[in-house]
């Protein structure tokens, strides 16, 4: 592991550039839903998790603008409660935006292994 030793009374000044994090953006981008309005997202990285949740919410009715490191999500519109099977098998934390969708509508529709599952707010 990397240190630095700072010797001196001299005051320390700098930037530092954060990396995007898959574990940040993925729940903030299943909690658009539930804003029903724009949200935007920045320093979110290109990775294949933040583009499959991206196709589950415009297949939900979401409209999407990419621009480099940052994502517009609007969700006033969405139409469809219920999550693919397709997309829902590609990666295992699309399980969050069910959660969304469930308190947004008080009823959602996903995929659990191997079969279709239905959720209301009275299960």
């Amino acid at each position: 592991m990397s240190s630095y030793i700072i010797e001196g009374g001299r005051k320390l000044s700098g930037e530092v550039s954060v990396s995007g994090s898959k574990n940040a953006s993925l729940p903030i981008m299943a909690a658009s839903i539930l804003n029903a309005g724009i949200t935007n997202l920045y320093n979110v990285p290109d990775i294949h998790d933040i583009q499959i949740t991206s196709e589950i919410l415009k297949y939900l009715g979401c409209k999407i603008k990419k621009s480099h490191n940052k994502i517009k999500i609007n969700s006033k519109n969405i139409t469809k409660k219920n999550i693919p099977e397709h997309l829902m098998h590609q990666m295992r934390s699309t399980v969050i935006l069910a959660g969304a969708i469930l308190g947004r509508f008080k009823e959602v529709r996903f995929s659990y292994p191997g079969r279709m599952r239905h959720w209301s707010k009275t299960n």
